[in-house]
């Protein structure tokens, strides 16, 4: 069963947070409220997240002061934040938002339809993420001989040959993203997440390879 990405929805006002997650229920991952930025800094203390929406007007501390938080802490830093603003807000004010880390600004009505196509593209490289992390660490349990997984018992050309068939399923949705992202002419940040993912992948793929019989004996690299 795949697990579901979790999205963080943060917002002072209960009717705004109703809105968010009526627009974002049909993505079906699991969505995740917190009406203030303090409330937000506890929930990513613990839960891991695909992206962040996060309102830019509230009482105490305000959305650029929470995104700042969010970006100095080593566990969050990458999580991307699309900022929310009902204001009318000129140049400077849209600088702020972006120089605060967020990779995305829409300004309040916004159009469900574009919130949800943003929202999803970043699930989508999460997951993405989390299965190139999960074969990482498949392949170095192997390499450090722990015989407590659950391939134990597998020889290393069948277990290579296992290894290889499902990043070469992730290398091709990966492709099919990157395409789309083309195509759609999508945000720079998730253009550069999306070449991120790929640069690891190749990574992956090149350690794999390094393991074929006859590729040599140097010790292969792992993607972190």
């Amino acid at each position: 069963m795949v697990q579901k990405a979790k999205i963080l929805l943060v917002d002072d006002r209960p009717e705004n947070l109703l809105a968010l997650e009526a627009i974002l229920s049909a993505l079906d991952q699991t969505l995740v409220r917190a009406s203030s930025g303090e409330e937000a800094l506890k929930a990513l203390l613990t839960d891991d997240f695909a992206v962040i929406l996060l309102d830019v007007q509230m009482p105490g501390m305000d959305g650029f002061e929470t995104a700042a938080h969010i970006k100095r802490r080593e566990r969050t830093r990458d999580i991307p934040i699309i900022f929310l603003t009902a204001i009318n807000h000129g140049p400077h004010h849209t600088f702020r938002g972006y120089a605060a880390g967020a990779v995305d600004y829409i300004s309040k009505p916004f159009d469900p339809w574009v919130l949800r196509a943003k929202v999803s593209v970043f699930v989508e490289l999460y997951m993405k993420n989390c299965k190139l992390r999960e074969q990482a660490a498949l392949l170095r349990l192997q390499l450090e001989g722990d015989g407590s997984g659950p391939d134990h018992d597998k020889e290393p050309a069948g277990l290579l040959a296992e290894l290889s068939a499902r990043l070469a399923a992730v290398e091709e949705q990966a492709e099919a993203l990157s395409k789309q992202l083309d195509d759609e002419s999508a945000d720079a940040a998730a253009v550069a997440t999306a070449a991120h993912l790929e640069r690891k992948l190749t990574g992956l793929r090149r350690a794999l390879d390094a393991l074929e019989p006859g590729a040599g004996s140097g010790p292969a690299t792992l993607p972190s």
